[in-house]
């Protein structure tokens, strides 16, 4: 899977690379680029609760979050269901603009 946990001497992340998601397309036709701050972006939009609790570590071609395994897991399933998703991605986009929010991309 494009989205991988790891753990380097007890400090827990998950990483996705960004760029050639299937939700890509839908990212750029929504104007944004679809790049580790984008994701970083989405993840504390749509999921605060979760992203309350995380570190970010994000870069242009890859999102990374840092926090604890049961945290990223959470995550994980979450961002699984959107990152293969252009419809999910876009009903997460459209209200995200409606309400202010601004996308760091």
């Amino acid at each position: 899977m494009t989205i991988n946990l790891h753990d380097f001497d007890g400090e827990h992340s998950l990483t996705l690379n960004a760029g050639g998601l299937a939700a890509d397309e839908a990212v750029a036709a929504a104007g944004h680029e679809p790049n580790g701050y984008f994701w970083e972006g989405l993840v504390q939009f749509a999921w605060p609760d979760i992203a309350d609790d995380l570190d970010f570590d994000s870069e242009a071609g890859m999102f990374c979050a840092v926090g604890s395994p049961s945290d990223l897991e959470r995550l994980k399933t979450a961002l699984g269901s959107v990152i293969t998703s252009p419809e999910a991605v876009r009903g997460i986009i459209a209200p995200a603009e409606a309400s202010g929010f601004e996308f760091d991309d």
